[in-house]
């Protein structure tokens, strides 16, 4: 079976939540996927970090099941492997279950998603809790180097804020706060639902509709356009104890919806899709300067971010920003290779190919697509990509890689010498 082998079915309900069934019979394991457009993108100061804790309280009890306990011991008895997060501009909620029990796991998951009771509200806000102090000090800053880098990249910006909220935020929150998100995101236009793997099409419609299809209509969460392109580097240094000091060097790119968007990809495979790649050839096999260095592509509908990172001595840190810097410039300038760019194609074809074997990443895959209005085949992907040419990698590089788009963390300790001599890299760049 090939990509365009795969039959992809659609449906939009009543209410408006859409429906994707893939069916790959060749597998033995179904999926199910529940995509909400819910996270830090949606609030405000005031209400930041609101769409974690609910996702976090949606697995605090229902009617059918009274505690979390309950929850999970009758989806584990189903064999379920059942996952939920919060990011930036989306959620998840899923699960991967033998076939034969996936009506009753999604009638499970369904009932999570529309009728949580909210119950062991304070134990839940302690467990998270936990969760944010992991990316502070013991000063109470905040030390975690990707919110760090968001944070002085977009500022005040929703697209700024940490996922998990703030330890005030967190203290903030009541019930009501609770249920007031829910009611506002957790609605048909807010929601997508991927079933793939083992499953049969009409009886996976028929369990959205009767599961999901008296959800309120409600609509469609909007966002706040995302900020200017700032106009000068900007640099900010935190320190923490630790063995070694983490860097980021962060770019704006293209968004989900910016025709520039499948060169951007690859431009990010460029630098880094396994050990062959430039970041990790130069700085890591060929002057060994670090363990391990990546990069990394976020979008959002309307903005991204293409990150480059590695955690190096401290005293290594500015010699490693500078070679960071120096290979995307020479990308930017030279361009990729013929062979670079042929094997960054392939490798992404393969990669693509492989959602054939993963029910989990099917039933992903068509979920976020569907939610964000974006090429919804594994095979239209693959054809944006392989149409992407040298120039076009050439033209999205130039544009990313501009000095003054570019911010850096550096998150350890390091001495005044060298945290002038990042300072002066970063106002160089």
């Amino acid at each position: 079976m090939t990509p365009a082998d795969l039959k992809v079915v659609r449906r939009q309900l009543a209410n408006g939540l859409r429906v994707v069934c893939v069916p790959q019979p060749l597998l033995h394991t179904a999926s199910v996927s529940i995509y909400i457009r819910v996270g830090s993108r949606f609030e405000t100061p005031d209400t930041n970090g609101l769409s974690h804790l609910l996702e976090h309280m949606l697995y605090r009890g229902t009617p059918s099941y009274v505690t979390a306990h309950d929850e999970a011991l009758a989806l584990e008895r189903l064999g379920a492997t059942l996952y939920a997060a919060t990011h930036t501009d989306h959620g998840v909620m899923g699960l991967a279950v033998p076939s034969e029990n996936l009506a009753e796991a999604f009638g499970i998951l369904a009932e999570v998603t529309t009728a949580p009771l909210f119950s062991d509200f304070e134990i839940e806000r302690g467990i998270i809790r936990e969760e944010v102090l992991e990316s502070l000090n013991e000063d109470k800053e905040q030390v975690d180097p990707d919110n760090l880098s968001r944070a002085l990249m977009f500022g005040s910006h929703p697209l700024g804020f940490p996922i998990t909220g703030t330890l005030q935020t967190l203290s903030s929150f009541r019930l009501d706060d609770l249920r007031r998100h829910h009611s506002l995101h957790y609605t048909g236009e807010n929601i997508v639902v991927s079933f793939a793997g083992a499953i049969d099409v009409e009886p996976c419609l028929r369990l959205a509709q009767e599961r999901l299809g008296g959800m309120a209509r409600g609509l469609r969460c909007a966002t706040s356009p995302a900020p200017r392109d700032q106009v000068l580097p900007r640099f900010r240094y935190v320190e923490n104890q630790g063995s070694q000091t983490d860097l980021r060097l962060a770019f704006r790119a293209p968004g989900e919806l910016d025709p520039k968007e499948p060169a951007a990809e690859v431009l990010a495979r460029l630098l880094d899709d396994g050990m062959s790649t430039r970041l990790y050839a130069r700085i890591c096999d060929e002057l060994g300067l670090c363990y391990d260095v990546w990069a990394d592509y976020e979008t959002f509908e309307d903005d991204g971010v293409l990150d480059l990172a590695a955690a190096v001595q401290h005293a290594r840190a500015p010699r490693v920003l500078e070679e960071m810097i120096g290979v995307v410039k020479k990308l930017a300038k030279e361009g990729p290779t013929h062979d670079e760019l042929a094997r960054c194609k392939d490798r992404h074809r393969w990669e693509m190919r492989s959602l054939l074997d993963d029910a989990e990443g099917l039933s992903d895959f068509h979920a976020i697509t569907a939610l964000a209005g974006i090429s919804d085949t594994i095979e239209a992907r693959d054809q944006e990509i392989a149409q992407v040419t040298r120039d076009d990698v050439v033209e999205v590089a130039r544009r990313v890689f501009r000095p003054e788009h570019a911010s850096v963390v550096a998150v350890g300790v390091l001495s005044r010498a060298e945290r002038r001599t990042l300072e002066q890299i970063v106002s160089g760049i």
